[in-house]
């Protein structure tokens, strides 16, 4: 009888081994979830101070970033605000007028084409040129954003979907080389004249944007079609520096892109 029992014993043990090595060598991992979530802002204050050792060592830094920023580089003489106009407005006219000046010259030489036609967004202009004296600070409150220069190739047909979504969006995005004449009624397309000629459908069109609406951006599809397009690796933002180095006084333009009938 206790010959049995201590049979029994050992091969509870051995069972009890057995299970346990069969978990550790399961080809199932166990897994874990992460249930809940917890934290409190801190806030920062000034309680401690200021380390300063940091401040000596930062301070040479901010002082040629700042010096560099607020140096003036033109005058504009009147306030440029993305809000005041339909269509188009002055400082959106001075941006493309902008990145054609200075994108032309790049394009041409790396591709011997010119650029046509410029198609900015106007969200992507971020604040307005205030009146009196322009700085490199002003090109990075206008033009936050790391954006690219793109020039893209649009066939004619291209360009009329492009008019017909200008139409429909309604809103006064940065045009340059470029006039949509549409019906005041019902903002049908009428005609469209590149540099002062009428648009050919099956003509090949170089537009210069960003990249982020050549990429579709904006609901820019029209964009997306094309699979001719070429990065100026040229941040627009320094486009406008560049254009405002050059011309001293800014000039406020006026002239109409869209234009009803």
């Amino acid at each position: 009888m206790m010959v049995n029992v201590k049979k029994n014993t050992l091969l509870f043990r051995y069972f009890v081994i057995l299970l346990t090595f069969s978990g550790l060598f399961s080809c199932k991992t166990q897994e874990f979830y992460n249930y809940k979530v917890e934290g409190k802002k801190i806030g920062i204050t000034t309680e401690k101070g200021a380390n300063t050792e940091i401040e000596a060592y930062v301070a040479p830094y901010r002082d040629k970033i700042t010096k560099e920023l607020d140096s003036v580089l033109a005058y504009c003489p009147e306030t440029m605000d993305k809000s005041k106009g339909k269509w188009q407005t002055t400082i959106g006219n001075l941006l493309a007028t902008a990145v054609f000046e200075f994108g032309n010259p790049v394009f041409e030489k790396r591709t011997q084409k010119t650029i046509d036609i410029c198609l900015l967004n106007s969200g992507g202009i971020r604040s307005i040129i205030p009146q009196g004296n322009v700085s490199t600070r002003t090109a990075f409150e206008v033009m936050p954003f790391e954006n690219s220069l793109y020039v893209v190739a649009l066939k004619g047909t291209q360009i009329r979907a492009m008019g017909t979504y200008l139409m429909t969006e309604k809103k006064a995005h940065p045009i340059y080389g470029i006039q949509f004449f549409a019906d005041k009624n019902d903002f049908t397309i009428k005609r469209i004249l590149v540099n002062g000629q009428p648009l050919e459908d099956e003509k090949m069109y170089y537009v210069a944007t960003s990249d982020y609406l050549a990429n579709g951006g904006d609901n820019m599809t029209f964009f997306q079609e094309s699979t001719e397009k070429y990065d100026l690796d040229y941040k627009i933002r320094n486009v406008l520096i560049d254009y405002f180095k050059k011309v001293d006084t800014l000039p406020v333009l006026k002239d109409e892109k869209i234009i009803l009938e």
